[in-house]
């Protein structure tokens, strides 16, 4: 197997004149990345993730948007009549107690238990705000919030619904919840199912990874994967791949590995080699990246994936010239 140079990414191959590049390929969700025939393991697991989300997206959007909201609204009260009593919930304060609690009956969180915020600059409505949790999952406002302190409100009622709802047993990866999220997966992508059992498939890659998590929830498996979406998206899979690199090896490798500024600051670097061979490609998919990232956002989805390949973005295009405001 070719060595990774110092945990990095392996950086993704510049595309020849008759190659298919990275840039140039869909993936799912209309994610850049390397083109293939046969769905990559980040394309069955994040699609798999998607169905097996908190709630789904419904064909009604304005109806979506008003049982996105009753929801939240009710693990936020039932949340706080069992914390706190009856009577007005402080959000903010509720979702950082609430990982507090975690943290102090034992759960394992290496960052401590702290929740951040970050606002989006903006000098008027609406306002958007992103809520990171201890364990790296990101949420943000999902409402038209007239002030700073409404979009913060709303950031953390979507992270506290989906912080309590993860706490359900059916959101533990156990025996059963593989064998359904498999044949999910093999339905979506008409898989064989002997593929199961080879590690060189998607699906055999996917079932590794949902093994090698047995007892996880799913927001912990999320966290996971947006490293491989991640890698996906920046064509490092496909590099690695070329490098003889097998995906069971690939995948063991990166399963523990945490995302950090080391591995942002390679993948900015592979698009600022991409930028050389087509100008422009950065700032095309940073409003990709955005629209991605606004859609996700407003559907009230865990927004990591589609936050970090925006910085990437933004990363890479601060390092060539000043970075032009992006419609």
């Amino acid at each position: 197997m070719a060595s990774y140079s110092r945990g990095k990414p392996v950086p993704a191959p510049r595309p020849g004149p008759n190659s298919r590049s990275p840039q140039n390929q869909q993936g799912a969700h209309g994610e850049v990345g390397p083109g293939t025939d046969r769905p990559m393991p980040s394309q069955i697991m994040e699609a798999a993730i998607a169905g097996m989300s908190a709630h789904h997206n419904h064909p009604n959007e304005a109806k979506a948007k008003t049982v996105l909201k009753e929801a939240v609204d009710a693990v936020v009260n039932s949340f706080a009549k069992h914390s706190h009593g009856y009577g007005r919930v402080n959000v903010v304060e509720a979702l950082q107690e609430f990982w507090q609690m975690k943290q102090d009956r034992g759960a394992d969180l290496k960052n401590g238990a702290l929740v951040v915020y970050e606002s989006q600059p903006s000098s008027s409505p609406p306002y958007v705000c992103f809520v990171t949790l201890p364990g790296g999952s990101c949420f943000g406002s999902f409402q038209h919030c007239p002030t700073k302190a409404e979009a913060r409100r709303s950031a953390a009622k979507i992270a506290l619904m989906n912080s309590v709802f993860n706490e359900h047993p059916s959101r533990k990866i156990t025996d059963d919840f593989v064998d359904r999220s498999l044949r999910d997966a093999g339905s979506a992508f008409k898989g064989n199912s002997s593929e199961e059992n080879n590690p060189a498939t998607g699906i055999g890659a996917f079932k590794f990874m949902l093994e090698s998590n047995r007892g996880r929830t799913m927001l912990e498996f999320q966290e996971l994967m947006t490293v491989f979406q991640l890698l996906h998206w920046n064509g490092s899979l496909k590099a690695m791949r070329e490098r003889n690199c097998s995906r069971q090896e690939v995948l063991a490798h990166y399963s523990n590995r945490a995302l950090d500024d080391d591995m942002r600051s390679q993948m900015a670097l592979d698009w600022i080699a991409r930028e050389q061979e087509k100008p422009n490609i950065i700032k095309q998919e940073l409003q990709i990246a955005e629209r991605e990232l606004e859609h996700a956002r407003l559907a009230g989805r865990e927004l990591r994936f589609y936050k970090e390949k925006r910085d990437i973005l933004v990363l890479a295009l601060s390092q060539i010239g000043p970075a032009e405001s992006i419609a």
